[in-house]
């Protein structure tokens, strides 16, 4: 299939086959986005799009294969999109992992949650650039979390090789998802991407994937069983921050967004608050070098030329 020519803008969301993803993608639908369901399993993945034609008849959604658990998908999933778009308007980079109770790598041999959550993206993102910036208002969003508060990047053990704990790997990856939106806005701002980058969380939202990961704590899983419908939201309603980071127009480059409610948990989106190691350009610029040996990612140079 090739959209080429289609006037609608385009939208990539990874991880929509489900939860957050797939409410993201569905408002986008809403709005006259073209969306590409980007998602590992391609049965969940096509589901999801037939979903989201039988809401909204004549919605123009496909679905591509990419699993961010390979450096390698991510380079042919980059290749794919590359050879049927010309532009590309936004990038949602959702998909994401949540606190595996024993340690896991990815094909590159990175920790899953590092891999997946943060190290995929950053190479995707790298990947379409030359999409990003031929687009007239190109905006990129990365999906972090409450949890980035007490988050702190290891240098020593990112991969959580000599003491891996699920909730301190998941902390940290979304911390850096969070630095490394800070980052791209201030190397687009220096080079000329024109991009807005902006980063989201949904608050506390009732998804598979919180489902999944509180089971790696069990007394902590019981408790929030217990208080999750007086605290949380539905996963539409946590994809509403997601959305605005991705389409209002009061958004502005570097902006984080989340729920207005009580501790961020839920309500109507505003801009969230962003611990000071998440405002710390030295430390986003010593990740960004970093996740660029880590994964050989090029931003229009070699990464150590691409300042």
């Amino acid at each position: 299939m090739n959209d080429r020519h289609e006037a609608a803008p385009l939208a990539i969301v990874t991880g929509a086959n489900t939860g957050l993803g797939f409410e993201t993608a569905r408002g986008l639908v809403r709005r006259g986005y073209r969306v590409i369901v980007a998602a590992r399993n391609p049965h969940k993945g096509r589901a999801a799009t037939e979903a989201l034609r039988a809401d909204h008849p004549g919605a123009r959604v496909r679905f591509e294969p990419l699993d961010l658990d390979s450096l390698a998908s991510v380079r042919d999933f980059a290749a794919t999109v590359q050879a049927q778009e010309a532009t590309l308007d936004r990038l949602v980079n959702n998909a994401g992992l949540l606190a595996p109770p024993t340690r896991e790598v990815t094909r590159d041999g990175f920790e899953r949650q590092l891999g997946v959550n943060y190290l995929g993206h950053f190479l995707l993102t790298s990947r379409l650039l030359p999409l990003l910036r031929a687009a007239p208002a190109p905006r990129v969003v990365q999906l972090s979390s409450l949890a980035h508060r007490s988050g702190r990047i290891d240098f020593e053990d990112l991969n959580g090789e000599r003491d891996y704990d699920p909730w301190r790997a998941y902390r940290q990856s979304k911390l850096a998802m969070l630095l490394f939106s800070r980052a791209l806005q201030r190397h687009s701002d220096a080079r000329g991407w024109g991009l807005v980058s902006v980063a989201a969380h949904p608050g506390l939202a009732r998804t598979a994937l919180f489902e999944h990961g509180v089971r790696s704590r069990a007394l902590v899983g019981s408790l929030f069983r217990l208080l999750m419908p007086l605290i949380s939201q539905s996963a539409a309603e946590g994809a509403r921050p997601v959305l605005h980071a991705a389409t209002a127009d009061d958004v502005r480059p570097g902006d984080y967004l989340g729920p207005a409610g009580p501790w961020e948990a839920r309500g109507a989106p505003k801009r969230a608050r962003a611990t000071a190691a998440a405002r710390d350009p030295a430390l986003a610029e010593r990740l960004w070098d970093v996740s660029c040996d880590l994964t050989d990612a090029e931003w229009g140079a070699p990464c150590d030329s691409a300042r």
